[in-house]
């Protein structure tokens, strides 16, 4: 018998050395295919005109509503013909008044006349000018404006950068003179108001800017001067030159408020699309910093290099032929990007009081469940108790996908926009709980925590795949208003995505042997890095690289046990590989098809990424403070550090019996954190997943300690203590295996 042994020890090592290898080389696979799967783009349909001649035609404070067929013909007119999109006016000014909106179309970057707070309207646009020689101008406060956008501003702009990449330019008004002058103050062309017969002015430069006046106020003040403005452009048209391209925009706001405003293109090459960038990525919307590359572009000039932060507008098809059908109405982003402020802030304090509320209502109850050795111990909760408080936390961690299913209902056109938000989200809410609670596998101990996970990266997903309709301008997503994003996955929606994948990944690495876990996590992985990296879906290279490392810190301790060194050196090989790879992809693109990774690495190259830096460090200190989602991962963090190291928490015996969960938990704040930091957005997307993740822990904690006495009876009888199923039992009023 022991000569048996003997023999058949070799052979069986033998014949599972082989399979041992088999995980690490899918580990390998899904890595290579993941960064395969960055590579894949749609075809691209987006066109741009070229011209002999760009007129610039601007006026502060214009936005859609404004136009109207009977009032502004002319701006209709344009806007039938060309091009159209809303053009976000974001400068280095915390509010983009007139000088600051006509400084940073003359830019090209964000530039700010000044670093003055602003106090109710906004003064206009009024530089002091000198005309020593009778046919041009100086703008005196120039290299006063040009010191200050380079040594106390971070973004290294030169003010004038526009005027000096073209021969000569024209200037009519003030404001316009602002955008023209070059970086030492001269105005190659100057007239403080446009001439009865403009054709000659127009045809001496290639560029023409013209200052069609500042449209302020409401009601007839803001006709009469819609109405001025009109009618200034309707000479501009009947005086263009052939071959000519007009760009049409608001340059700026006029009051504290931030807003969406008009932009149009029209000429040859420019007809009946929708206006989009590369700095933006979505079809219908443009940066004011894009003005100036788009003006070059068109007369076939390059972009100085090093100065334009902006990209060449293009345009896409697709927009409906009649301007009130695509920019009005029901379809103003501008309106709906106002109640989004709003609403987005509402919603993310109650979530936060909420949860706060919640967590303090449910540690008595995890008190109470823990059982306690002799006769004196408190009661265990009710039945009724413990499935009140499961309800409550699979609703809480729901909150914000359900806020996402919500802005499929037009709330934002309601009289009352919160309450209609509010009540959509609620009936989400109910509804996601219900299907989960009803469900035949609700009984199993994992089963709340993978549906809500499930639930969750499902409705990222097909937001992403769709478009990411529910981001953008979403209370839940992210606001045009703000001029960072306007495509692909915001902070809420990253970490809410990672949240859920790696949660549902550890889920079901639970149910197969250890060995197995590490592939399970790596292939949801790979799956996440791909919809967030990948420039056509969630298009967050930086996010990528943040689930990268907690999809390698998961995989780490999938399978139990502490992340020792080996192990961290193992998940640091692999993140900075997969890392690496994805970067070289991203480089390898046209500089217009960069995502930010790709940016940031080429102006770390030419040696322009210091304001980078500088802006990353100023957004994460502001998130920071003035996010409610802070708050979310405050009490997150509190509620998660009670339930591991108080004797009644339960988290612990969690973690022992099923590591893969933790390992999901490690990857979701390692991957969210790093994600927020690098993005701008300090805890933005650590908040997000703890709202959805710390319910659904305290709901699992809460299960294993109801059931922290039992013994494993013999086998047959149960799946053993905290284990995968829960049966109701006659002696005990809580469901017990």
């Amino acid at each position: 018998m022991d000569q048996q042994r003997r023999v058949r020890r070799p052979g069986t090592r033998r014949g599972r050395r082989p399979r041992a290898w088999v995980p690490y080389l899918l580990v390998a696979l899904v890595a290579v295919a993941s960064l395969l799967g960055l590579t894949i783009s749609p075809a691209e349909q987006d066109r741009r005109g070229r011209a002999d001649y760009v007129v610039v035609a601007a006026a502060a404070g214009l936005r859609w509503e404004d136009l109207d067929p009977q009032r502004t013909p002319a701006l209709w007119q344009e806007a039938t013909r060309g091009s159209v999109g809303w053009l976000s006016v974001r400068s280095a000014h915390g509010v983009t008044c007139p000088s600051d909106g006509w400084l940073t179309l003359g830019a090209g970057n964000y530039a700010a006349w000044d670093t003055r707070a602003v106090t109710g309207r906004c003064p206009p646009a009024e530089p002091e000018l000198t005309q020593p020689d009778g046919f041009g101008a100086n703008l005196v406060d120039q290299r006063t404006v040009v010191r200050t956008n380079q040594d106390r501003l971070p973004y290294g702009t030169t003010p004038g950068a526009l005027a000096e990449s073209v021969r000569c330019t024209v200037a009519v008004g003030p404001g316009a003179a602002i955008a023209a002058a070059r970086p030492f103050g001269r105005v190659d062309n100057y007239l403080p108001e446009l001439p009865d017969e403009p054709a000659s002015l127009l045809d001496d430069c290639v560029l023409s800017i013209i200052d069609l006046g500042t449209i302020a106020g409401s009601g007839v003040e803001r006709q009469a001067a819609v109405a001025a403005a009109d009618a200034t452009l309707a000479r501009v048209l009947d005086a263009r030159p052939e071959r000519s391209l007009m760009v049409i925009a608001g340059v700026s706001e006029t009051e504290r408020t931030s807003r969406l405003h008009v932009a149009i293109a029209e000429g040859p090459g420019w007809e009946g699309g929708w206006l989009t960038s590369a700095g933006t990525g979505r079809d219908g919307y443009l940066q004011l910093v894009d003005l100036a590359p788009t003006v070059l572009s068109a007369l076939g000039r390059p972009s100085p290099e090093k100065l334009f932060n902006g990209y060449a507008a293009t345009v896409s098809e697709g927009r409906p032929a009649d301007p009130a059908a695509a920019m009005q109405g029901s379809q103003d982003a501008d309106r709906r990007a106002i109640a989004q402020r709003g609403v987005a802030e509402i919603f993310f304090t109650v979530l936060a009081i909420v949860q706060f509320v919640l967590f303090a209502a449910v540690v008595p109850v995890l008190i109470r469940a823990r059982r306690h050795a002799g006769p004196a111990g408190p009661p265990l909760p009710p039945a009724r108790l413990v499935a009140a408080a499961e309800a409550a936390l699979i609703a809480a961690g729901l909150a914000i996908p359900a806020a996402l299913v919500a802005d499929l209902v037009p709330w934002w056109n309601a009289e009352h926009p919160a309450w209609v938000f509010g009540s959509a989200t609620a009936a989400v809410m109910v509804l996601g709980t219900l299907l989960i609670r009803l469900s035949p596998r609700y009984p199993l101990t994992l089963w709340p925590m993978a549906a809500v996970a499930a639930i969750s990266v499902l409705v990222v997903a097909v937001d992403l795949l769709t478009g990411a309709r529910l981001q953008l301008n979403g209370v839940a997503g992210y606001s045009a208003l703000h001029g960072v994003r306007y495509a692909g996955l915001g902070s809420v929606g990253l970490g809410i995505f990672v949240a859920g994948l790696l949660l549902l990944a550890g889920c079901l690495a639970q149910g197969v042997s250890r060995r197995w876990r590490p592939v399970v996590i790596v292939f949801f992985g790979g799956i996440g890095v791909v919809m967030v990296g990948s420039p056509y879906l969630g298009a967050d290279p930086v996010g990528a690289i943040a689930v990268t490392a907690g999809v390698c810190v998961a995989a780490a301790i999938s399978t139990g046990g502490w992340l020792t060194f080996p192990r961290f050196a193992w998940a640091a090989v692999a993140g900075l590989a997969v890392t690496a790879g994805f970067a070289m992809l991203d480089l390898s693109r046209l500089p217009v098809e960069q995502g930010t990774l790709g940016r940031f690495l080429t102006a770390l190259g030419n040696g322009t990424a210091g304001p980078a830096m500088q802006r990353a460090a100023a957004a994460n200190g502001q998130a920071l403070l003035d996010s409610p989602l802070t708050l979310l991962a405050l009490a997150g963090a509190l509620m998660l550090l009670f339930c591991q190291f108080s004797p009644w928490g339960g988290l612990n015996r969690v973690y022992g019996l099923h590591p893969a969960v933790r390992a999901g938990l490690a990857g979701t704040a390692v991957a969210t954190l790093i994600g927020g930091v690098l993005g701008g957005t300090a805890v933005g997307a650590a908040g997000a997943a703890a709202a959805l993740a710390v319910p659904v822990a305290v709901l699992t904690a809460l299960r294993v300690l109801l059931h922290a006495a039992d013994r494993t009876p013999p086998p047959g009888e149960t799946d053993g203590p905290g284990g995968p199923s829960l049966r109701k039992s006659d002696e005990d009023p809580v469901v017990v295996p």
